[in-house]
């Protein structure tokens, strides 16, 4: 049978399980470190308590073996004192007990005949008991031989050792009659020999009560050993095959050691009952784990089908916007053939693909152009866009009229608008050898008419006139959009173009831009910026909107179509290579001007030095760079004024900051240089100098006045 899966998928599959076992084996991980970090833990708190707690234990043991090592020699300095008295003797033991309730028995042992009267034995006691069980303190004399104390070790060492000394645990019949621990001391009398010994004895129960707080866990034990290893606090039988920690601590008075012994499972316990409830939750978790990754593999599934068809929409989007794009004129300047005429448009649309166009083309000595905003966005708009272009490529193929023009787009669409999509658009029509702009608006944005004189109205005007004022709209009807209506009459309007003037068309995409408050660029914050760019050629006028409109909107993400159009109807200009051999040139463009002939010369000479200075100091050491030279003319109320333009990208040079040259000075006195701007000054009425946008742009004026 043939495996129907595809190969990606049974790739993800083995990835999934791969996932699940490092998920399971990372969180085992997870869990096993938690485990040791916690056992250690664990057993370094039970370490501490223990220790805590036999330091504490040592403490109270080693006060009341002190107590008692002092007690010993107490009653060993009162039965010194005594020794003539044995009833006072007896007294002194008396009295020791009624003054420490910690004590189960004192006597004092003398050496064998001490006392002749008593016999060879002579042991005074004082005990808590009679051995009946009565809570009361009673002295006797307790020696003889049923009880021959010169036999124990006690006494014994009593004798030869001239301190207090402990003995091991052992059986008192006689005067405890309980398990206890002596501690002994000598007797000395005046010749300072040794004549009896004192033996206060401490019952192993009271010890046993003393450490009883070692029991730090359930079921741990503690125990009291002897230096040799005699059990005073025996331990209990511990089980066979259980651990256990024992921890030790010496107590250095009696060279006893006290134990504690935890059973290792008692200790742990809670540990292992933590450690099956982490178990039981990676076990639900890896589960779920499991359960989340299979939906998430079926999501998977999903999300790689769809991203497989977005990467397929994606691809068209691409070839759509190609297309599109290749629908645009693209080669800027467009017409390098003709000086009186530079365009320059971009088109920025807000998704992959959008709904603006632009087009333009020259046919008869006329430039006929439009600029257009779909309604909507994405592929629909961009379709309608097409056919709008193709539309208007045939159209003015057999009509130059932009209302007919217009119309005749309107009804095609209006009879194939299914989906109730309409255009604005601007037709526009310039006789490239009058100036004459016939135009047909149907519904949009009024163009922007920039004309020599349009500035910012400050001293900072380009020109001396009086017409120094912000760029303004030209005049239009407000026509329906095409698609809207078929059979709508539009109307045909016109307005005259100088030379030097730039029609400036856009989108509203360009005004009804936001940005984070919902604030609009807006009609008068573009004609502001357009007023800033007098001089300026179309490329650089529509990077300044461009620009500034970014700036405006910061990171707000586009909403619509952005399409800018500059068409400037130029001057006549010439453009010469920083070399001094195209001087010559210069007289036959000027001639090919038609200004008075009387001036070719005279003006010819002026721009002859103009260009001269500006390829020496402009451009020092170099080959590269260009200069160039436009001519336009206004009118004035007495004649007119011939303008020309000598502009370049060279260094900042101003010619007109050389001090006047004093021509009554004899060529030897007068300083070098200076004297080709003085001729321009002679030939010409004004020069002016301003640094725009990295250019040097130099002005020279010559007014021409008719008689009356």
């Amino acid at each position: 049978m043939r495996n129907n899966r595809h190969p990606s998928n049974q790739l993800r599959s083995r990835n999934g399980i791969w996932l699940l076992v490092v998920a399971a084996v990372a969180l085992e991980s997870i869990a096993c470190i938690q485990y040791f970090y916690n056992r250690k833990a664990i057993k370094d708190e039970a370490v501490y308590r223990a220790r805590a707690e036999l330091r504490a234990a040592e403490l109270e043991i080693n006060v009341a073996t002190a107590e008692l090592e002092a007690a010993t020699k107490v009653l060993a300095k009162m039965a010194e004192t005594t020794l003539d008295d044995p009833q006072a003797v007896a007294e002194s033991t008396y009295k020791l007990l009624e003054t420490l309730d910690n004590v189960e028995s004192a006597s004092v042992a003398f050496v064998p005949d001490y006392y002749p009267q008593y016999g060879r034995w002579y042991e005074v006691c004082s005990s808590r008991s009679d051995g009946e069980g009565e809570a009361a303190i009673f002295t006797r004399q307790i020696g003889g031989a049923e009880h021959d104390y010169f036999q124990t070790e006690w006494f014994q060492n009593g004798l030869s050792i001239d301190s207090a000394w402990w003995s091991e645990p052992y059986l008192d019949e006689a005067g405890a009659q309980t398990m206890v621990v002596s501690c002994s001391h000598p007797v000395r009398d005046e010749q300072d020999d040794i004549v009896a010994v004192v033996c206060i004895d401490l019952s192993i129960s009271r010890l046993q009560h003393v450490s009883a707080y070692l029991q730090v866990y359930p079921e741990s034990y503690y125990s009291i050993t002897s230096s040799s290893g005699v059990d005073i606090v025996p331990p209990p039988d511990t089980i066979s095959g259980r651990k256990y920690m024992i921890f030790d601590e010496d107590i250095e008075a009696t060279g006893w050691r006290m134990s504690v012994i935890i059973p290792e499972d008692i200790l742990y316990a809670e540990l292992k009952r933590v450690g099956l409830l982490v178990s039981i939750l990676m076990i639900l978790n890896l589960a779920l784990l499991a359960f989340i990754m299979f939906r998430s593999a079926k999501s998977i599934l999903k999300l790689v089908a769809v991203n497989n068809q977005k990467e397929r929409m994606e691809g068209e989007l691409e070839i759509a916007q190609t297309i599109q794009n290749a629908m645009l004129p693209k080669v800027f300047p467009p017409f390098a053939d003709r000086p009186d005429l530079n365009i320059y448009g971009m088109v920025q649309p807000a998704k992959e693909i959008g709904g603006d166009l632009y087009d333009f083309y020259v046919r008869h000595e006329k430039l006929l152009f439009c600029v257009g905003d779909v309604s909507g966005k994405g592929v629909p708009a961009s379709l309608v866009m097409a056919t709008v272009r193709s539309l208007f490529r045939s159209t003015t193929a057999h009509a130059e009229s932009p209302a007919e023009v217009v119309r005749e787009l309107n009804d095609t669409l209006a009879e194939q608008n299914d989906q109730n999509m309409f255009v604005t658009l601007f037709v526009g029509v310039l006789d490239l050898a009058t100036g004459d702009l016939r135009y047909c608006n149907a519904g949009h944005n009024a163009p922007v008419l920039i004309t020599p004189n349009s500035q910012l109205p400050t001293a900072n005007c380009q020109l001396p006139t009086v017409n120094c004022q912000l760029p303004t709209a030209i005049n239009i009807l407000p026509n329906l959009p095409i698609g809207i209506m078929s059979g709508f009459e539009y109307v045909e309007q016109h307005t005259q173009m100088e030379r030097g003037a730039t029609l400036f068309l856009y989108t509203d995409g360009l005004t009804e831009a936001e940005n984070s408050i919902y604030e609009q660029y807006g009609e008068k914050r573009m004609l502001e910026t357009l007023a800033q760019t007098g001089g300026l050629r179309p490329r650089e006028i529509v990077d300044r909107l461009q620009k500034s409109v970014a700036a405006f909107v910061a990171d707000t993400p586009q909403s619509d179509d952005l399409t800018l159009l500059a068409i400037r109807y130029q001057v006549p200009a010439i453009v010469m290579r920083n070399d001094i051999q195209q001087i010559p040139t210069l007289a036959e463009w000027v001639e090919t001007l038609g200004i008075p002939a009387e001036l070719n010369m005279p003006v010819n000479l002026a721009l002859e030095e103009t260009v001269s200075n500006v390829m020496l100091y402009a451009y020092p050491g170099r080959d590269d760079g260009k200069v160039f030279v436009e001519y336009n003319e206004t009118a004035t109320e007495s004649g007119k004024r011939l303008i020309f333009t000598v502009s370049d990208s060279g260094i900042p040079f101003d010619p007109t900051q050389k001090s006047e040259v004093d021509t009554n000075l004899s060529a030897e006195e007068r300083p070098i240089g200076g004297l080709g701007i003085h001729l321009v000054r002679q030939l010409m009425d004004d020069i002016r100098y301003e640094r725009v946008e990295d250019k040097n742009i130099l002005t020279l004026i010559k007014n021409i006045r008719y008689e009356n």
